[in-house]
């Protein structure tokens, strides 16, 4: 029971300290003077990725990298069948103005250079530039869109709306407050929750690989399952969408890329046989909402959670 609290502790701290850092770097980008639009696509994004980073760094160096693996494969599965599916059970999100086709293709493209990689059957160095070098130009894709988008006469206050935890009134000893907390919190908890994760991993004889698709997996979504549910009941389907997709791509690129530069990450078999499929399969599953402007309906929201408890009941069974 001891080994469960610590792991939950682990993960309440990271989540805590993922939102402190978030507030903290975005309301200091703006106070000087970075674009709100840019800091959204960047710091927003690292921020909320960042409890899966430390994570999956963290179980490189302490010698589980099954949990690095497990964690970014099952977060992505887990952010479309989970993190889309319950909102859809609360709410009808229509999708037809939601023009996401070129993320979607890129998160598509992403998928498939990660899973190439992984059928060579080791993450290395070289494996983690190839992909950060993707993520690169991702992100200068999106700076390019940005900029063209972006009115030069557009509203300072109407800029910041879309921008999570923005608040153009935050004193800096405020600012200072919240990166202390997250840079502080945020290896500290993933710390408590590799350690803790591995030990439930050797007590059940579970491999630490499905309990990074599981419990720690499940875990790290919940920022992106509360982020798109607030999304539905406020019928923002263009803001869940992107939230899942632009959450994936930066797991598949940038996670591993990096935790790949601090160690060398071996694929497990079972991962390539079955678990990286899903991960595909869930991936596509997002055609005809993306191309066809289907909503995600209630029947869509049954379909896709029943889909992701089915997955984890395999796994653990």
């Amino acid at each position: 029971m001891t080994v469960w609290l610590l792991a939950g502790l682990g993960l309440v701290i990271l989540l805590l300290a993922g939102d402190a850092l978030v507030k903290g770097a975005v309301n200091l980008s703006l106070r000087l003077g970075v674009p709100a639009l840019i800091v959204g696509l960047t710091i927003v994004a690292f921020g909320t990725s960042a409890p899966e980073l430390l994570i999956s760094v963290s179980a490189v160096l302490e010698n589980v990298p099954g949990l690095a693996l497990g964690n970014v494969v099952g977060s992505n599965t887990a952010n479309i069948l989970l993190v889309l599916g319950v909102p859809a059970l609360l709410s009808t999100m229509s999708t037809g103005a939601c023009e996401m086709r070129k993320s979607y293709l890129f998160m598509l493209a992403a998928t498939g250079l990660f899973m190439v990689l992984a059928f060579t059957g080791i993450f290395t160095w070289w494996s983690g530039l190839i992909l950060l070098a993707a993520l690169a130009l991702v992100l200068a894709d999106a700076f390019r869109d940005a900029r063209a988008h972006r009115s030069a006469t557009l509203d300072v206050a109407e800029a910041l709306e879309d921008v999570e935890g923005a608040d153009p009134d935050m004193p800096w000893w405020k600012i200072g407050v919240f990166l202390a907390l997250g840079l502080a919190g945020l290896p500290l908890g993933a710390d408590i929750l590799v350690d803790n994760a591995s030990a439930l991993a050797r007590i059940y004889g579970v491999p630490d690989t499905v309990i990074g698709l599981t419990l720690v997996a499940l875990g790290t979504s919940l920022p992106e399952l509360a982020t798109t549910v607030m999304a539905a009941l406020r019928q923002q389907a263009d803001v869940a969408l992107g939230n899942v997709i632009g959450s994936n791509m930066f797991n598949l690129l940038a996670i591993i890329g990096i935790a790949a530069l601090v160690g060398d990450i071996p694929v497990d078999a079972e991962i390539l046989r079955f678990d990286i499929w899903v991960m595909l399969g869930a991936s596509l599953l997002l055609l005809p909402v993306v191309f066809l402007g289907r909503d995600l309906t209630r029947i869509w929201g049954v379909g896709l959670t029943a889909g992701y408890v089915a997955y984890v009941v395999l796994l653990l069974s």
